[in-house]
């Protein structure tokens, strides 16, 4: 999972083996757990049904992920740089269809919903596997790992006749949570101090 990202333009002392610095990955990081948990509290209150607010909120999920996806290009190089752009694409195509899906009732939403968090999940296993020298990124692997489950769930659940947006909000928490653990541990694993 807007630009509420701050984005250090300053080149902060040598890149990590994998070619991210550390403190730019880390207030992103930051500010992606900020967004979920806020999101989440959001979409609680108001997605017992779909409305225009809660077809807003699902809309923008993704589409701050895909902010958060440009942000983190701008930090990363190298091969990394093509899973985010992957990653980019994932998000924006998932704007779209939870736009559409939002019209056909709540298992569209989930559906779409599920997709995404199981290819977002892949995606996200892959990168934080490749970062993993940098310290802190085994809350990522593992965030990645419950995204394809949680998506199949979601898959699942749009069949049956417990589907609910109220799922979403707590796995947004969750990721949200897995966020704020990478970012206090980042770094760690190089020795870099925390920014």
């Amino acid at each position: 999972m807007t630009s509420h990202t701050p984005v250090d333009t300053t080149v902060a002392g040598p890149e990590t083996p994998a070619g991210t610095h550390p403190g730019r990955l880390r207030r992103l990081y930051y500010a992606r757990f900020g967004f979920a948990v806020v999101w989440a509290a959001l979409l609680a209150v108001t997605g017992a049904t779909i409305t225009p607010v809660s077809a807003a909120l699902l809309v923008l999920y993704p589409s701050f992920d895909a902010a958060a996806a440009i942000v983190d290009l701008r930090a990363a190089a190298g091969r990394l740089r093509r899973l985010l752009y992957l990653n980019l694409a994932l998000s924006v195509l998932t704007a779209v269809g939870l736009a559409v899906a939002a019209a056909s009732g709540i298992p569209g939403v989930l559906r779409v919903w599920g997709a995404w968090a199981i290819a977002a999940g892949l995606v996200q296993l892959v990168v934080a596997g490749r970062r993993r020298r940098e310290g802190g990124q085994w809350p990522m692997i593992l965030s990645g790992a419950i995204s394809v489950l949680a998506g199949a769930g979601f898959v699942a659940m749009a069949g049956g006749s417990d589907a609910s947006l109220t799922a979403l909000a707590g796995y947004a928490t969750l990721g949200g949570v897995f966020f704020l653990v990478s970012a206090i541990r980042l770094g760690r694993g190089t020795g870099t101090p925390p920014q």
